[in-house]
């Protein structure tokens, strides 16, 4: 079974404020979640895939010559 992740240690794991973490939750945005309660967990291989959705390559950009 594999560790899951607080909003906390995921905003300091991404380097972006905790408030960030919140809003994305909200607007459906960021990484897949599980509640428990009032507790909310990130598992790796989700925060990944999302890592993952959000990578951009240099020749991905519109009008790149």
């Amino acid at each position: 079974m594999q560790k899951m992740i607080s909003p906390k240690e995921l905003a300091e794991f991404l380097g972006m404020p905790l408030q960030t973490i919140y809003e994305w939750n909200y607007a459906g945005t960021g990484p897949k979640y599980r509640r428990f309660g009032k507790h909310v967990r990130y598992a790796a291989e989700d925060i990944a895939a999302w890592l993952e959705s959000r990578r951009v390559d240099r020749g991905d950009r519109t009008g790149a010559a």
